[in-house]
Parts: structure tokens; sequence; C-alpha cells
């Protein structure tokens, strides 16, 4: 990254209530017309004109059905969620904003390389290069269920298959050449044949001809992102993202992961001052700390103990209704939990005999994780130290309401970072790569001399 080393800021625009902070929906602040395209283009402008460079949708491809095998849960809790397409609400954020990214998750297990090339691909030419893609796996065998499998696919097997989804969308991607599509009415070239290529690709997973159908962007391709935290996850971000989403329990374990993640992406013969970590922050701001704590009990007294288990039922693939809250798991369930191995792993090392109770209070899933709650100055200094210290190179500014959390973060923190010189001021560019720091990327750079070939166990 250059000298003036800055913050990169992500807006993470969950599903709606279905997430993280299942609870949001029920804040007295939060907005409830999520199903309408002002909703989101409001967001979008707050985000911009607090200079983020980017918008992030999550997505999961089926209701939070884990618990207990219902999507109720309980009678007086009720559904509690809605899942839109991602792709295209961001195409109606992209019609409120001029600079910022838009960036959504897309599955490589449920969907197809082409698919998902000519998607982001189209995004990105609508939105003059602004376009992401977040790279998933998927969790959970609801997922499996909606798309006419019985079952999820094996961890490791679904990054593997991950890989060689990446070379066929890249290899798409690269399929034209820059100067390929001419349209000269004098001549009657519309484009330059042998600079439109077939892939012909044959592989272990996919198969797929070409010509791709979309050429390149004002920003060569959309950016990738990728959030994997298992060891296979990591090993996979080391060798395709370009902007990775983390999330660190504490101070020391984020100095070390964020160097050993830098080192993993320099052994893929990759620049890793190139790659941005960014980790989850819950900010809680106001103009006073006094303030802000208020408002932080009340987002305490929204959350409910089935948000907990109901997220954790569908990030762990496992029903956690089949436990009473204080019986320990046997070990024959803890490895049959099949989604997020992190998180798992996170719980285990620390109560090697978890109960669903240890795995509430040590993931705080539903709740603000470490939320950072104070003015200004407090909430700086807390983002201030990670980034200096080299913990991360940004943040993944989540809701604890919306558009609230967004509209206090922009107002209160935001000028006292770039008072710091810790935050830009303007927009580099007019790309999302051009904001991140990211150069135009080549054609081909993904399977470049210095470039790990295939995952390898290492």
């Amino acid at each position: 990254m250059p000298q003036d080393r800055q913050m990169v800021m992500v807006g993470f625009l969950q599903a709606q209530n279905c997430t993280t902070l299942a609870s949001s929906w029920r804040h007295p602040d939060s907005r409830t017309d999520f199903l309408t395209a002002d909703y989101f283009q409001t967001i979008g402008r707050i985000l911009e004109a607090g200079k983020f460079q980017l918008a992030f949708f999550d997505d999961r491809l089926a209701m939070p059905d884990m618990l207990g095998g219902d999507h109720a849960h309980t009678v007086e809790n009720g559904i509690r969620c809605v899942k839109l397409d991602p792709v295209t609400v961001l195409m109606a954020l992209g019609a409120a904003t001029q600079r910022l990214g838009l960036g959504s998750t897309y599955s490589t297990t449920y969907y197809e390389p082409f698919h998902v090339a000519r998607v982001f691909a189209t995004v990105d030419l609508m939105s003059a290069g602004r376009a992401a893609w977040n790279i998933v796996t998927s969790v959970n065998d609801g997922e499996a269920a909606n798309m006419g499998l019985a079952h999820h696919m094996e961890h490791d097997l679904r990054y593997d298959r991950a890989d060689e989804f990446m070379e066929v969308v890249l290899g798409h991607w690269d399929s034209w050449e820059d100067d390929a599509l001419v349209v000269d009415k004098a001549t009657g070239l519309f484009a330059h044949p042998d600079k439109v290529h077939r892939l012909d690709h044959q592989g272990k997973f996919f198969r797929s001809r070409g010509p791709f159908t979309v050429p390149r962007s004002p920003q060569g391709h959309p950016v990738l992102i990728q959030a994997g935290s298992s060891g296979r996850g990591k090993r996979f971000s080391a060798r395709w993202a370009e902007t990775v989403f983390v999330a660190y329990p504490d101070l020391d374990a984020a100095k070390r992961e964020y160097a050993e993640t830098k080192a993993d992406i320099a052994r893929h013969g990759r620049d890793p001052d190139t790659v941005t970590l960014n980790t989850i922050a819950y900010p809680v701001a106001a103009a006073t700390r006094a303030e802000a704590e208020d408002k932080m009990a009340v987002i305490e007294r929204n959350y409910r103990e089935v948000d907990g288990l109901s997220l954790l039922s569908e990030a762990l693939n496992f029903d956690f209704a089949s436990k009473a809250m204080d019986e320990p798991f046997t070990a024959e369930e803890l490895a049959s939990m099949s989604g997020m191995q992190a998180m798992r792993e996170r719980v285990t090392s620390r109560k090697p005999n978890p109960t669903p109770r240890d795995f509430l209070e040590i993931t705080r899933r539903g709740r603000p994780r470490e939320a950072i709650v104070g003015g200004p100055k407090e909430i700086a200094d807390r983002l201030e130290q990670w980034f200096v210290e080299r913990a991360c190179d940004g943040y993944v500014v989540g809701g604890t309401h919306t558009p609230g959390t967004f509209e206090d973060f922009v107002r209160h923190v935001v000028p006292e970072l770039q008072r710091r010189g810790l935050f830009q001021r303007e927009y580099r560019g007019a790309t999302l790569r051009e904001n991140l720091g990211l150069e135009r990327p080549r054609r081909g750079w993904w399977h470049a001399k210095g470039q790990i070939p295939k995952e390898t166990t290492p």
C-alpha cells in the first residue's frame, strides 16, 4: 500500500435482519421499509457522503430454519427475516451513488461460473467500474435443499470446487482483450475476432466453452472479496482475494493473524500490500460517551436468546434446539458441524466440551461482538490503534440499527478519522479499484509466474 496508508471502510448491509444482528429490526429507530429501493438508496447516499469505499451485501440461499427445523422457531418470535437478491438491490444502490463500490455475495457451490461471471461483469459495466464479488461456498443444508440437493457439500471439497470455479470465472473475464471492441460503423467492424477468445475449460467440476459475452469494464474486472476463516478458507483467500473480510476477537490475535495472512499472500507470489484485510466493527457512536452508552443499552435490550441460537444453527449447520442449554456437545456432534468451522474451533479452543450456552457466550452470535461504544475520540482511538499496529487495513462497519448506525458513524467518527489523516476526505478516482488503491488487473494475472497454480495442503 502507498506511504500515506489510509483506512478502508466497508458498509455491511446484512440480508434483511438475517445475518449477524437478528434483533436489529426491533430497534425503535430502524426503518421497516426494507422492501423498497429508497431504503437502500438512502443507506448508499449516507455511505457515499462518508466516503466509504464499498457497500457490501452478504447472502444466504435459505431462510434461517435450522433451529428446530422450523423457520418460525417459536410462535411468539415468528418469521424475522427476508432475503432479497443482493445483486438486483445493488443496481438500485448504484443508481443513487457515483463513487461508492457495490459488493455482493454469490455462491460458488450453487451457481455456475459463467452465470456469475456474466452477472458481475454486467454490474461492473453498468456502474462504470464499481462492482465487487464476495466469493462464498455457502454453509448449510437449507441452502442445499432450496437448490435441489439433499445435503450441503463437505467443507474442503467446497473449496476445491471453488478454486476451479475461480479459474473459469477469471478465464471468461480474460476472454476479451481491452481493445477488442471497436464498433466502427465506417468499416463495419464491431469487434476484433482475434481479440475475443474461447475458454474451452474442461476440469474436474466444470466444463465451459465461451467465448464470453461481456467485454472488460473500466476497472478490468470486478474486485474479488473473500471472508474464509478456516484454514482452508484462508488459503483460498490468500490465492484469490483482493480484499478480505475478517473477524478478530482481540488485538493480539488480530496482529498475529494479520501477519500470517499477509505472509500467506506473499507465498502465493502476490504483493501482500495490495490486499487489504478489513475486520468487523460494530460502532455505537454519539456526540459523547454517555449518550453512546445509553444507545448501547437499547441495543442490548433488543436481543433474544432465540436470535443467537438461530444464527448459530444456520452458521454451523447444526440444530441447536436438539440440545439443552447446559448439555455438553459430544465429540461426534462437534465433528458434524459442517458450516463455519472457524467459529466452532474458536469455541472449542476455549471450552473443549462446550454447551449451547458456551457457544452463545463465546461467539456472541446475534449481538454486536466487541461493540465499540463512545464519542468520536473513543471510537477513533480504538480504530486507530488496530490500524496503526497492523491488526487490520480497515473496517467492515456493521449496523446495530439501520440506517442510524451509519448516520451516527458518518456524523461523529468519520470527521475525527479524517482530521487525524487516517481516512480519505475525497474519493481517489471513479472506479472501486482506484478507491481501494488497486491497479487495473492485467489479463492472466491469476496464473502468472510465481502464482501457486493449484491448492496444496501446507
